[in-house]
């Protein structure tokens, strides 16, 4: 793994989505600490309140705003739509822009490869999360997430994946389309976050639906409010014997320069190394 790609690696535990329309709400989600912050100019907003929402959120990032320790996207609209490509012109424009953008409705590749073709002719920075909620996008999750070294996670939509699918957007309903987006991520080396827990008043049912996510394989979760940020972080925070763990696993292979070593009689190879990169990004956070 090159020192590029590790310095990619941060934790993506959590994500708090702010609409476009209700931007006063974004100095409060940066309170948070949520890993993500993403304001939403997609489906939170109504079609006749496109414009404004694009124009204001433009205008505040033009303030340079504090992203305290937040990774800081921008939902846009799908870039197979009018308000999509005016979202990705007014990106591109903007003096002071996100860390990156959050993609909907993806169904190819293909349109990853010409907004990424797009991004390197404007010289832009700007990295990107796929949604993974169309059964075109399902279908092709694993050449969309290896469609560019822009992406740093897919993203899980369970509900509009559901209706895609035609099943209830329960645990069972939508393991197929989970372990799918599992394997694409884990193939190509990104994150892969959780649809939002909906139920507010259920942290039990949050928590376990957190752990089993965990438990697959994703590398976090979405909210719908603050209030659910602490379950969701505590699941996906790694223990201090899993970080210690790592801290070895890490020193060990810097210190031998092979490709596999042995640790407590256990022979571990080497692309085990990115899970302890991103666990020790996590105690990096937890640390600050």
């Amino acid at each position: 793994m090159s020192d590029l790609d590790i310095a990619r690696i941060r934790p993506r535990r959590s994500f708090l989505f702010v609409p476009g329309t209700g931007l006063d709400m974004f100095p409060k989600a940066i309170k948070t600490a949520a890993d993500i912050v993403c304001i939403d100019l997609e489906d939170a907003i109504a079609p006749k309140d496109k414009q404004a929402a694009r124009s204001g959120t433009m205008a505040m990032f033009g303030t340079a705003p504090d992203f305290g320790r937040s990774e800081v996207l921008i939902r846009v609209n799908s870039l197979r739509t009018q308000d999509g490509l005016a979202d990705i012109l007014a990106v591109l424009e903007a003096e002071t822009a996100p860390t990156g953008l959050m993609l909907p409705k993806v169904k190819n590749p293909d349109e990853i490869r010409l907004l990424d073709e797009l991004l390197d002719g404007a010289e832009s920075p700007l990295r990107l999360q796929v949604i993974i909620e169309t059964n075109e996008g399902l279908d092709a999750c694993k050449e969309i997430a290896a469609a560019s070294t822009r992406i740093d996670s897919l993203l899980f939509g369970g509900v509009d994946m559901a209706a895609e699918l035609r099943v209830e957007p329960t645990w069972d309903g939508l393991a197929y389309a989970r372990m799918r987006c599992v394997h694409a991520a884990a193939m190509a080396g990104v994150d892969l976050i959780d649809v939002p827990y909906l139920d507010l008043e259920d942290m039990a049912g949050l928590a376990e639906e957190a752990a089993r996510c965990r438990a697959i394989g994703m590398t976090g979760k979405g909210a719908i409010h603050p209030k659910q940020l602490p379950v969701i972080e505590d699941t996906f925070t790694p223990s201090a014997d899993k970080i210690a763990q790592a801290r070895r696993i890490v020193a060990a292979f810097e210190e031998a320069g092979t490709g596999l070593v042995v640790i407590d009689n256990k022979l571990i190879e080497k692309p085990v190394l990115r899970s302890m990169y991103r666990v020790l990004a996590v105690a990096k956070a937890m640390e600050s």
